[in-house]
């Protein structure tokens, strides 16, 4: 399913698609509650690092992130599939192998990458549904975690399998782990839209609770003002 600003490509399918939206948000951002710390986490590396996630549309994934503490960057983006490919039109087809994903630039000192798992599987999206999220359908809006370490890679795993043994969702765990080939940023008007269009419908419906409930329930991590993207990140 092809965004538009309804992520549909026709008037009439863009009808459909809002009522959809309007009937079906995501679990993340009607039901969010802290789930437990991960019991594996990654140590306190020296430097920047990076950790790139997919839960759906990607304007709600970076606003997340760019409302979290210790988050020193976070750009829209695509993973799992070829340069060649990494462009919007092309990746909404659901084609490519590209899932619309976050580059997160963290500060370790200040966050952990467990806890930037934890932010992701309470507030960022529902891993329990399957090549979709709320209203977005399509391989492009899966679930996924692209490692970039052997030690993220055990921490993902090791975070997995604790949520599912502690049944804390009511269905299993969709989400994939894989290394990460290669990140390819977002055309410029995707990067800061959360941000940017506050009360274009679709954000204010499934995307503005996301970050309300960040602040709700990681208060600690939560910072007012988002880090946005500079226009030399925003461009492939």
């Amino acid at each position: 399913m092809r965004k538009t600003s309804f992520h549909v490509p026709s008037l009439l399918a863009a009808t459909a698609a809002l009522a959809l939206a309007f009937a079906t948000p995501s679990r993340a951002a009607e039901e969010a509650v802290v789930i437990p710390v991960p019991a594996v986490d990654a140590g306190s590396s020296s430097g920047i690092q990076t950790a790139v996630l997919a839960g759906g549309c990607f304007w709600g994934v970076q606003g997340v992130f760019q409302h979290t503490a210790g988050v020193v960057n976070a750009v829209s983006g695509y993973a799992g599939g070829t340069k060649a490919t990494a462009d919007y039109n092309t990746v909404s087809s659901g084609r490519t192998g590209h899932a619309e994903a976050v580059e997160v630039k963290y500060d370790p000192k200040k966050i952990s990458y467990g806890k930037i798992l934890q932010i992701f599987f309470s507030v960022v999206h529902d891993p329990t549904q399957l090549n979709r999220q709320g209203p977005d359908v399509g391989t492009q809006y899966r679930s996924a975690i692209f490692t970039t370490s052997d030690e993220q890679k055990k921490v993902a795993d090791a975070y997995i399998a604790q949520l599912n043994g502690a049944k804390v969702y009511k269905k299993p765990i969709v989400t994939t782990i894989g290394a990460l080939e290669a990140f390819y940023p977002a055309e410029a008007y995707h990067q800061d839209y959360l941000t940017l269009h506050p009360n274009q419908p679709y954000i204010a419906y499934n995307d503005i609770p996301k970050v309300e409930n960040l602040k709700k329930l990681f208060a600690e991590n939560y910072i007012e003002k988002p880090t946005l993207v500079s226009a030399s990140k925003a461009t492939n």
